[in-house]
């Protein structure tokens, strides 16, 4: 085998893993700029990963707040940044924590 077939083959490989990794980074940074520019300080949010999903859409963000860590809100970031849903673990669950306790819950109604 030659090099160029090497490296060709090298270039398909990692093309994916580099594609993945870029657009995780990507949402994240979207989501943590739209945060910012609505109303929180980076002070008050504890972690925005970006995640590749297998469903639709592909990549999302999970951001989760200092004052609420047992809730993750999740958000797409594709042409206009929303918050789509959100997860409370089950430990908060078993406490009694329902949607109508939740601090950063902003419902698709009230979204621009």
């Amino acid at each position: 085998m030659s090099l160029t077939i090497l490296i060709t083959l090298a270039i398909l490989v990692v093309t994916p893993f580099v594609y993945v990794k870029v657009n995780k980074m990507i949402y994240a940074h979207q989501v943590t700029e739209y945060l910012i520019e609505k109303k929180y300080s980076p002070e008050e949010i504890e972690s925005v990963e970006g995640v590749w999903s297998i469903k639709l859409p592909q990549f999302l963000a999970i951001v989760k707040f200092k004052d609420e860590p047992d809730v993750e809100y999740i958000y797409f970031a594709h042409n206009d940044v929303i918050q789509f849903s959100h997860r409370i673990s089950e430990e908060a669950q078993k406490k009694g924590k329902t949607k109508s306790d939740l601090k950063h819950f902003v419902p698709m109604s009230d979204q621009d």
